[in-house]
């Protein structure tokens, strides 16, 4: 069954069996996770699955959002996850112009679901930090989420390269 009844009065529970406020810090990191985790998949039905990694990324969300819960699940996210990161990286932003100035999200469909994905991984790092600021997390979830959304900005470039869609620039 779905539903229980336990979280009718915002509280849950945690792996540990400890019952948490539905606003604590680590319900509000792994929660925007999860929401992050949403939306890598609706890229992934707007890039057609083109990009093979977006899955394998939902993949290491779910279990960077275990670690935010359990605090010590057997699989973590390792800096060979964060290294494999920085390579596509490196291959998406080889594959497209130079950047000269900040960007405005959006362009083709992909791009527009790729720049959300990147705004929600900030705010998804933001809550992480403030996490760790009361309960010390391993350096690698911090890095791995850092350079997950510097993907997503390339992703998201490198789409509107594809569509030959021109990036817009701000107006200042």
């Amino acid at each position: 069954m779905v539903y229980t009844g336990r979280g009718d009065r915002g509280r849950t529970d945690l792996s540990s069996g400890e019952r948490v406020s539905k606003s604590s810090e680590r319900i509000q990191a792994y929660g925007t996770v999860d929401e992050l985790n949403s939306i890598v998949g609706v890229c992934r039905s707007h890039t057609e699955n083109k990009i093979e990694e977006l899955e394998e990324i939902q993949n290491e969300l779910h279990i960077l959002q275990a670690e935010l819960a359990n605090r010590e699940p057997d699989t973590k996210v390792s800096e060979e996850n964060t290294d494999r990161l920085e390579d596509l990286c490196d291959h998406y932003q080889e594959e497209c112009p130079p950047l000269t100035s900040f960007v405005l999200a959006g362009g083709c469909k992909s791009a527009a679901q790729l720049h959300n994905a990147r705004s929600v991984a900030r705010r998804a790092e933001r809550k992480i930090v403030r996490l760790d600021q009361d309960e010390e997390l391993r350096e690698e979830v911090l890095a791995y989420i850092n350079r997950l959304s510097d993907l997503f900005f390339l992703m998201a470039r490198h789409e509107n390269h594809l569509e030959d869609v021109e990036e817009k620039n701000p107006k200042y």
